[in-house]
């Protein structure tokens, strides 16, 4: 089911998407994030670190992702796996990119960065979920965002404004924007007996911001795609 929704995307949409949402819809497990590894589709659930809550919050700003640039992101992660002579560059470790990445121009030394230190936060963050670590995954959390936004450059002054306002509440572990980007949403981190406080007091930061009311929603993990019966 996933890699079919995959297609559909790739071939009749027009986005050059990969497999992660298809992906977590169709192999999500209650309680728990998902490592995937999008090369092979093996999948390991990994628990989220106890007493905590994902919130997830919607700046109320859609994306046209066939519009936008991530078609062209792509292309220049593309690039910059060529220049190195690898696959993709999740074959690129931080070493051997910190090695050579002067060689490259700015801009795609910058997406390469992205991508080199994304995959290893992704691997670091379930191995500190798995031990329970919520501090250290927020951090991580935190540094994906910025890396997303300065690096990547696919955060928008929303995202950017949800995720400051996240910050500002003492509950918050960790806060990032999510998805593709251009809007959309962004995911926070916190403490789950502070949940819904949380949640009115970013909505309400938010909104004198940038004018916009958001929405917002305290979630669990749950299973994925299944046959529900009465």
């Amino acid at each position: 089911m996933a890699k079919l929704g995959q297609r559909a995307e790739n071939k009749w949409v027009g986005v050059n998407c990969g497999i992660m949402d298809q992906t977590i819809s169709a192999t999500g497990v209650a309680g728990h994030a998902l490592l995937i590894d999008c090369r092979s589709l093996e999948t390991q659930p990994v628990p989220l670190p106890p007493g905590t809550a994902v919130v997830v919050l919607d700046t109320a700003t859609r994306r046209g992702l066939v519009d936008s640039a991530y078609n062209e992101r792509r292309a220049q992660c593309e690039a910059a796996a060529r220049f190195f002579g690898v696959p993709a560059l999740r074959d690129v470790d931080l070493v051997q990119f910190q090695a050579q990445a002067e060689r490259l121009d700015d801009l795609t030394r910058r997406r390469a960065r992205h991508v080199v230190t994304e995959n290893a936060r992704t691997l670091e963050a379930a191995l500190v979920s798995e031990q329970g670590d919520a501090v250290a995954l927020g951090y991580l959390m935190d540094a994906s965002h910025v890396s997303l936004r300065d690096d990547f450059e696919v955060s928008s002054a929303e995202l950017n404004a949800m995720v400051a306002c996240a910050h500002r509440q003492e509950s918050c572990y960790g806060a990032r924007m999510t998805g593709a980007g251009f809007g959309g949403c962004a995911v926070a981190l916190v403490r789950a007996d502070a949940a819904h406080a949380f949640a009115t007091a970013v909505a309400a930061c938010y909104q004198v911001a940038t004018g916009i009311t958001p929405n917002v929603y305290v979630c669990v993990a749950t299973n994925g795609a299944e046959v529900v019966s009465g």
